[in-house]
């Protein structure tokens, strides 16, 4: 440290003028300097003492009101400790400047600013792809498996059965499922196969029907005017026309096909006995075996393909992460509201890790004054503000000089 070479250097040159004027033959001149630098070498000495006993016993002597530092570490602790959590780092100056900050919006300012460097992106894609690689899906299956299977068990599956009832009446699902099935039936009965089976069935009954008498002659001349084509055609075209009266919604039958449906609808909800054991059945199946193996397979498969495309993504200088952002912002500024949302719970959740952990501020000072031995600590403050210190000698001993001088002075 320069200053306290300067200092000592400071004591020396007092101490050699001071011998040196006492081996001069006397004169005004030789009086004043011998004043000045008596003075000045009793300035250097008080001041070294003093700055010495701050962190030290002077000569290692332990002389009363010496070493004040470590004497009064304690009290300079927690002084220090009392000052940095009830006036510079105190909670409600700490909670005023958050509230002044627009944390949210200086956080997407800058992670923006980050997000424009293409070494940037590639960082977040590679990380994506390893959290991508890493995911335990051999154990996040069985677990993913394990809730859903306890939310069926538990869940009030009358409630929610008489629940997706209604949305679905409501929502005309009912009808919709009714003419997809009466339009897949229409599209199977219209085929050429079709036609053919019905009449093949139609002319096999109509052989195996037994009757006497004239309703007999009857059924037989039937048999002997219609071929199977020719009966599989009518019949096709019975039922293409019933079809297509169903289909209509004014159709009495189509209403009353609803209404039956609707009706074992809500009698299978109310059956209590036989939704428990659905329920038991179908957690059951959630848990099976070779659900998690087919559940593990895509998603080993929804993986690979993620990490293909991050990868590619990557080598491209990471244009999709960056639109994906873009477009996360964007959508975020179409809604002051959400983000005035997101800030307030941003600084409601910083205001309370502050409050709980206001008080490890002096604990952590505490613990690492603590630590540190007393040589240490004497070294850091001589470090931190010794140098300010040792100038007060080199004062010292200039302002004694000056001062031994101006006395002389007085004494002629």
């Amino acid at each position: 440290m320069k200053s306290k070479y300067l200092a000592g250097m400071s004591l020396v040159a007092m101490a050699a003028g001071f011998a040196i004027t006492l081996a001069l033959p006397g004169s005004t001149v030789v009086f004043l300097l011998k004043g000045g630098f008596e003075a000045g070498l009793v300035g250097a000495i008080a001041d070294w003492f003093a700055v010495t006993a701050l962190f030290r016993h002077p000569f290692g002597i332990p002389i009363p009101h010496t070493s004040l530092i470590l004497r009064n570490k304690e009290k300079i602790v927690n002084s220090l400790i009392s000052a940095m959590e009830n006036e510079l780092l105190n909670k409600q100056s700490i909670e005023a400047k958050l509230r002044k900050m627009n944390l949210l919006r200086l956080l997407a300012a800058y992670v923006t600013q980050m997000m424009a460097k293409k070494a940037t992106r590639a960082a977040v894609a590679n990380g994506l792809i390893k959290a991508a690689a890493e995911l335990p899906l051999d154990k996040a299956v069985p677990m993913l498996q394990s809730g859903v299977a306890a939310y069926v068990r538990r869940m009030n599956a009358q409630d929610a059965i008489e629940q997706m009832i209604g949305a679905m009446v409501m929502g005309r699902h009912d009808q919709k499922v009714l003419d997809y099935v009466l339009q897949e039936a229409r599209s199977w009965v219209n085929q050429r196969d079709t036609r053919n089976m019905l009449g093949k069935l139609a002319a096999e009954k109509l052989s195996e029907v037994k009757m006497g008498g004239l309703m007999g002659f009857a059924v037989q001349a039937f048999g002997g005017m219609m071929n199977e084509e020719k009966m599989g055609g009518m019949l096709q075209n019975m039922l293409l026309s019933g079809i297509d009266d169903v289909m209509k919604e004014e159709n009495a039958v189509r209403e009353k096909i609803l209404y039956e449906i609707r009706i074992r609808l809500f009698e299978f909800s109310a059956d209590e006995e036989r939704l428990k054991g659905l329920q038991h059945q179908l957690a059951e199946r959630i848990e099976d075996e070779a659900v998690t193996q087919f559940l593990l397979g895509q998603l080993e498969g929804l993986r690979a393909q993620l990490v293909q495309k991050l990868e590619e993504d990557r080598d491209r200088g990471g244009r999709m992460i960056f639109h994906l952002y873009r477009s996360l912002i964007r959508t975020l500024g179409k809604s002051p509201e959400m983000i005035d949302r997101l800030e307030s719970r941003l600084l409601e959740s910083l205001i309370e890790v502050v409050e709980k952990n206001h008080h490890r501020i002096g604990k952590l000072v505490k613990e690492n004054v603590d630590q540190m031995d007393n040589a240490a600590l004497v070294s850091m403050l001589e470090d931190k503000v010794g140098q300010d210190l040792q100038w007060i000698r080199v004062n010292g001993a200039i302002c004694g000089f000056v001062v031994g001088i101006v006395l002389s002075l007085i004494q002629l």
